[in-house]
């Protein structure tokens, strides 16, 4: 799942990213509206994370553009004001859910995962190809019964080829789903992530790479 942060506090907004990506999310970070806005044209997010009370560019109208371009991306608005009206008039925006601060953690990291559920075809709860059973709810994998301990950027590029159904993922939407803008598409950075996740899955391997096009979960 892609997520792009955009609140002004930027203790907040980096606390909250680094949560995210230990929760194999990919996530993109930016402090003001316009930033926001930019990043919005140029990348497909699953979810934003976003502060009503944004500078340059203010969240509802951010709200607003994201709802009436369409797009698949889902909103979760972040606010310091608790009031009824003010949770309702977000909602009435287009945004698809609302939290106020402070809040907990978890129940944003929870209601961040609901929401990227919703981007996706239905899938079952639990992603399985033949001996492996990847748990998105419980963020683990196992093969044979056995547990298998995935960093998070592996985690998130097996669960991508899952999800894919046996379709062939290039490298380039591996980087767009598991990492985040920074990435630099010249490095070897999936083939290293690839390498160790193979490693790590065992044999017989389950991921096939197709040559000149990118990789899949072994028919």
């Amino acid at each position: 799942m892609r997520v792009l942060v955009a609140e002004d506090e930027r203790a907040l907004a980096d606390l909250v990213a680094a949560g995210l990506r230990a929760a194999a999310m990919a996530v993109d970070v930016c402090y003001d509206g316009l930033a926001a806005q930019e990043r919005l044209a140029v990348h497909d997010y699953d979810v934003l994370v976003l502060d009503r009370d944004l500078p340059g560019i203010h969240g509802d109208v951010l709200c607003r553009e994201v709802v009436e371009s369409a797009c698949r991306t889902r909103v979760l608005m972040l606010t310091a004001a608790a009031a009824l009206g003010e949770r309702v008039g977000g909602l009435e925006l287009g945004a698809d859910d609302y939290v106020t601060k402070p809040f907990e953690y978890p129940e944003l990291l929870a209601r961040v995962r609901a929401l990227g559920r919703r981007t996706q075809a239905a899938l079952p709860p639990v992603l399985t190809a033949a001996d492996l059973v990847l748990d998105p709810g419980t963020h683990s994998v196992t093969r044979r019964g056995l547990p298998i301990r995935l960093a998070p950027k592996e985690f998130a590029v097996l669960e991508t080829l899952l999800r894919a159904g046996g379709a062939v993922v290039s490298a380039e939407q591996l980087l767009e789903q598991a990492w985040d803008e920074c990435a630099d598409p010249f490095t070897a950075a999936v083939r290293v992530a690839m390498s160790k996740l193979r490693g790590k899955l065992g044999d017989p391997q389950l991921i096939e790479t197709v040559p000149g096009t990118g990789y899949r979960i072994a028919p």
